[in-house]
C-alpha cells in the first residue's frame, strides 16, 4: 500500500516539473516575442525619423531655393520696371506716333508711316522717323544701366488679315528685314559705330503674318491697327524667368 502512494506521489511531482517547463518554456517564448516587436517597432521608428528627417530636409532645401528664386524674380522684374519707366520718360514728349506697352516696353508704331501698302521698301518718311526714333530708344536699351541685361531686341512685323497667311507672312517679315537693315547700316550716322555693333549683337527680325490682330471693342479686326511693327525686348534669363513663375504660382 505504501508503495502504491509513493508512486503516486513521484508520478505526480513528475508532473508538475514537466507542467512547470513547459510554462517556463512558454513564457521564455512569450518573452522573446515580445522583445523581437519590440526591437522591430523601434527600428521601424527609427526608420521612420530618418525619412521624415529626410523629407524635412528637402522641405527646407526647396524653401531656400524658391527664396532665391523669389530674390532673382523680384531683381528681374526691377530692372524691366525701371527699363520700361525710362522708356516712358524718354519718349513723353516724343513727336513720333508710337505706343510703349507699360508692362512689356513694347513700342508700336504704324507700318503705314514706314511703307506703302503692300511694299516692305523703307519710304523716305519712314527713314526720317526710324532717324529720330533709333538713336533714342538705343540711348536708353544700350546704355551702361541695362546693357549687361538686355540678351535681345525684336523686330517683329505684323499685317491685317487680307489675303493669306503665306503672303503676309512674307510681308511682314520682308518689312521686319527692312527696318532692321536699316537700323544695322553704318553709313547712315544715326547711331554710333560702337552702338551698331552692340545692337548687331542683339537684334533679331521676325515676321508674324496676320497671327497676332489688334481688335476693335465690337471684335471684329482693327484693320489699320494691325498693319504695325513693333520693336520689343528681352532680358537675361528671361525663359528662365518665366519657368520660376510658374513655378512660384503652382507652390
Amino acid at each position: 500500500m505504501s508503495k502504491r502512494r509513493r508512486r503516486r506521489e513521484e508520478e505526480e511531482t513528475s508532473y508538475w516539473l514537466s507542467y512547470s517547463d513547459m510554462m517556463a518554456a512558454l513564457l521564455l517564448i512569450f518573452i522573446l516575442i515580445i522583445s523581437f516587436t519590440l526591437m522591430q517597432s523601434k527600428r521601424q521608428y527609427e526608420s521612420r525619423q530618418e525619412e521624415l528627417e529626410k523629407q524635412q530636409k528637402t522641405i527646407e532645401e526647396q524653401e531656400k531655393l524658391l527664396a532665391d528664386q523669389q530674390k532673382e524674380l523680384d531683381r528681374i522684374v526691377g530692372i524691366r520696371s525701371d527699363l520700361v519707366r525710362d522708356l516712358r520718360d524718354e519718349f513723353s514728349d516724343s513727336s513720333t506716333n508710337i505706343k510703349i506697352d507699360e508692362k512689356t516696353g513694347a513700342i508700336t508704331f504704324d507700318a503705314g508711316v514706314l511703307f506703302d501698302v503692300s511694299d516692305s521698301e523703307l519710304k523716305s518718311d519712314g527713314k526720317e522717323f526710324i532717324d529720330r526714333f533709333l538713336p533714342r530708344y538705343c540711348s536708353v536699351l544700350l546704355n551702361d544701366k541695362y546693357r549687361e541685361y538686355v540678351s535681345e531686341i525684336i523686330i517683329e512685323g505684323h499685317t491685317d488679315t487680307n489675303g493669306t497667311y503665306i503672303y503676309n507672312l512674307e510681308l511682314s517679315q520682308q518689312r521686319a528685314f527692312s527696318v532692321a537693315k536699316y537700323c544695322l547700316t553704318e553709313d547712315n550716322g544715326i547711331i554710333s559705330k560702337d552702338q551698331v555693333e552692340l545692337l548687331r549683337s542683339v537684334l533679331t527680325a521676325n515676321g508674324k503674318s496676320y497671327s497676332d490682330p489688334i481688335y476693335k471693342s465690337d471684335g471684329s479686326v482693327d484693320m489699320d491697327a494691325s498693319r504695325r511693327v513693333e520693336i520689343k525686348f528681352r532680358l537675361q534669363d528671361e525663359e528662365m524667368i518665366d519657368e520660376m513663375m510658374g513655378v512660384l504660382k503652382d507652390n
